[in-house]
């Protein structure tokens, strides 16, 4: 607010300079026309009048008196202004340097009372356990660092089991894609088996088969009649045995294992082994009625009894 107040009086004396600077001049001016208007002569004077009055002139017709008065007054007042605009001046640096050192001030006193509160901060934290921010911050770093090794190994276990169910999923694919193609080519070896005349080349077929499917019990079973096709009844029986080891309920094996026990002459066996497969199927009956591996069983009573239970010879015989 002084500060204001000073600017405001130097502007109002900057003001006012030029005006009685203005006003001295002018009645200078003024003195100066005043003292060197002629007198007019009377109308009555003559040249000569007048020639003779100036050169008995005694003084001249200005004062210089007046305008060295007024000079000497403008100077004063100029010096007078001039020392005003000085103090004011220096009342202004004083206020500014006062501000100045009020702001510094404060600036120390802020700055101080920082450092305080660090020296305050620091000394809680020695009492707490840190010696100091550097401790502190290795401190974070480790508890940073373990967290971030705990999680990485959960994460390489959750990958880890991930990648063994993709694989475990993967071989499951592969497995069945080759199950596929082994079905596909039983399928197609069955079919060429079934289109086959000669009985070695349904063997043949049938051994293929096995080799892809060791454990086929139809494959076995039908190779079992190939054999008995070509008068191989042991080996049919080998192979019917085999595959009632793995499917006890087959009836086609029980059928077949019947027909190689009818070739061979053990005709009560053949008669058990056949009955087992109409249990399980009654189409063996018919099957058994016209098969030729059957034909000396024909007139065996418990072959008759099975195979046509309700003629009419059989009820005579009861």
């Amino acid at each position: 607010m002084t500060t204001h107040f000073i600017r405001q009086t130097l502007l109002a004396n900057s003001r006012l300079l030029p005006l009685l600077t203005g006003f001295l001049l002018a009645a200078l001016i003024a003195t100066s026309a005043q003292a060197q208007q002629p007198t007019e002569p009377p109308d009555d004077l003559s040249a000569e009048d007048v020639e003779q009055r100036i050169e008995t002139l005694e003084k001249p017709m200005y004062t210089p008196f007046v305008e060295l008065y007024l000079l000497e007054e403008s100077k004063a007042l100029r010096k007078e202004m001039q020392n005003t605009r000085a103090e004011l001046i220096e009342k202004v640096v004083d206020k500014e340097l006062s501000v100045a050192d009020k702001t510094m001030s404060y600036a120390t006193d802020t700055v101080t009372y920082f450092f305080y509160l660090i020296a305050g901060a620091t000394s809680i934290l020695v009492v707490i356990g840190w010696n100091s921010i550097r401790d502190m911050r290795n401190q974070l770093t480790s508890l940073a660092e373990k967290r971030v090794n705990e999680l990485v190994v959960e994460y390489e276990k959750r990958l880890k089991s991930i990648e063994e169910q993709l694989q475990q999923k993967s071989d499951i694919i592969h497995q069945n894609q080759a199950e596929i193609e082994r079905t596909n080519e039983v399928h197609s070896l069955w079919l060429k088996a079934s289109q086959e005349t000669s009985q070695q080349n349904k063997i043949s077929a049938y051994d293929h088969i096995l080799d892809l499917r060791p454990d086929d019990v139809e494959a076995l079973s039908y190779k079992a009649d190939a054999v008995l096709e070509m008068q191989e009844p042991l080996w049919a029986i080998s192979l019917c045995q085999r595959a009632l080891k793995l499917a006890p309920d087959n009836g086609h094996a029980h059928y077949q294992l019947a027909c190689a026990y009818a070739e061979i002459g053990r005709w009560e066996d053949a008669v058990a082994t056949l009955q087992k497969a109409i249990d399980i199927s009654e189409a063996y009956r018919d099957d058994a009625s016209v098969d030729p591996s059957f034909e000396q069983l024909r007139d065996h009573d418990s072959f008759k009894t099975l195979i046509f239970p309700d003629t009419e010879e059989n009820h005579l015989d009861d």
